[in-house]
């Protein structure tokens, strides 16, 4: 194969499985289908994508520099005038700088404005623990009126950014920066508080959300000689399909969640929390309550922060001994 046939086909791969080149094409079909909707980025448009809308609609696109706070107050205004408003920076920037407003302006007054946190988690690796996001989740789930999705790939990106462009009221969705592989279908649509089973199993359930998903189902790969593992898909945090938790964990052994977050406050206590009248032994797979670091690489900060399939089947292990 020639360099260029390689490049070529790396960069085909790369648009397939990138969650941010799913969101900015997305933007650009929904651009052309709404003309209310707008798009505004904090000097972050390469990087999060909104140059793919700004070069399709420069007139709706919003170049607010390095400001979010600004950025989101000028987002409240354009709701309020009935336009629909993507705001996009840096998870840690998107709601870390402008919390004030998404809280006293968005929140409080139920406006239609859709927060875009880009390079969430530990995806942006070489950046360190200033630019990697890994409490997003939790700060947005205490945000009463706040729905927060955290889709498993790039295929759900898509679906996902149509679904919440549609859906009325403040949204916060969480993308990572890296591409991997899909694990959900194209084109299939997504409905906004519900899980979705991706494998089924008898012994343990593992919840996970964004890249965790296609680790948990590698683990489940790993142990299907030795555990029956069910993997579900959680990526609406909130409003969290509490129905949706119980049932799946019903006939188990154990539960195990699995989430590229801090383990206070995010996916891990979310899914504790829904099965508080309905209990069973959960053990979290996250990040131990610390900051990120910088590395050379995306897979390599993952392992240190034992963020891995190995890590999730012997998290199942552990939950199938102690039962």
């Amino acid at each position: 194969m020639t360099k260029q046939c390689r490049n070529l086909r790396e960069d085909r791969e790369m648009t397939e499985t990138n969650q941010r080149i799913a969101y900015g094409q997305t933007l650009v079909e929904l651009g052309a289908e709404n003309p209310d909707l707008v798009v505004l980025d904090a000097d972050l448009a390469g990087s999060t994508m909104g140059k793919m809308f700004e070069e399709a609609y420069p007139e709706r696109h919003f170049e607010m520099g390095i400001a979010e706070a600004n950025m989101t107050s000028v987002a409240a205004g354009l709701a309020q005038t009935g336009k629909i408003p993507f705001t996009n920076s840096f998870a840690v920037f998107a709601g870390g700088r402008a919390f004030d407003q998404i809280r006293q302006t968005i929140a409080i007054g139920k406006l239609n404005v859709k927060i875009v946190g880009s390079s969430a988690g530990l995806s942006d690796f070489g950046d360190g623990a200033t630019h990697q996001c890994v409490e997003d989740l939790a700060m947005f789930r205490a945000v009463p009126n706040m729905t927060v999705i955290c889709p498993a790939d790039a295929n759900e990106t898509a679906a996902a950014t149509r679904a919440i462009a549609a859906y009325d009221g403040p949204v916060y969705m969480r993308l990572n920066r890296n591409p991997y592989e899909n694990v959900t279908p194209a084109d299939q649509p997504f409905e906004i508080g519900k899980v979705r089973m991706l494998r089924d199993g008898t012994d343990v359930v593992v919840f996970a959300v964004g890249k965790m998903v296609l680790l948990a189902l590698q683990a489940a790969e790993m142990l299907q000689d030795e555990i029956s593992v069910r993997v579900v898909n959680v990526s609406t945090i909130k409003p969290l399909d509490r129905a949706g938790i119980i049932a799946m964990t019903e006939g188990m052994h154990g539960v195990v969640t699995a989430e590229e977050h801090n383990i206070c406050g995010g996916l891990g206590s979310a899914v504790a929390e829904a099965l508080c009248r309905n209990p069973k032994p959960v053990t979290f797979v996250g990040i131990e309550d610390s900051f990120g670091c910088s590395a050379h690489n995306y897979e390599e900060l993952l392992a240190h922060y034992g963020l891995t399939a190995e890590h999730i089947a012997q998290a199942v292990r552990e939950e199938m001994a102690a039962r």
